[in-house]
């Protein structure tokens, strides 16, 4: 197993918010299929203000670029995505395009 954390910002609005939310309640099969099938075990997201944080546990031969490639192959993905590009905003560190970006794990205990 693998574990990556990931962050990203939310349109600081409250309303957009509590539609991103909504929308999370109960995602489309069709979207927890691509999640799973990507070998993706475990998903969660946590908010505080208007950042989000995911964590997710992977099987071991998980890959971004695969993930990827099957994301932009699976048209339900990419409606997906550009509805949720609609309430998410890039992080300031992020790379142009980018939306979740990989965190640096700083401490285990």
């Amino acid at each position: 197993m693998k574990r990556y954390c990931l962050a990203v910002d939310l349109v600081d609005d409250p309303q957009m918010i509590a539609e991103y939310e909504a929308y999370h309640k109960k995602i489309q099969p069709e979207i927890h299929k691509s999640i799973t099938d990507a070998g993706i075990t475990v998903m969660d997201i946590y908010r505080v203000g208007n950042r989000l944080f995911m964590i997710m546990e992977t099987e071991d031969d998980f890959s971004f670029e695969t993930k990827a490639q099957m994301d932009a192959a699976n048209p339900k993905v990419q409606e997906w995505e550009a509805l949720m590009w609609k309430y998410q905003q890039a992080l300031p560190t992020a790379k142009p395009g980018e939306k979740w970006v990989l965190m640096e794990k700083i401490f285990a205990l």
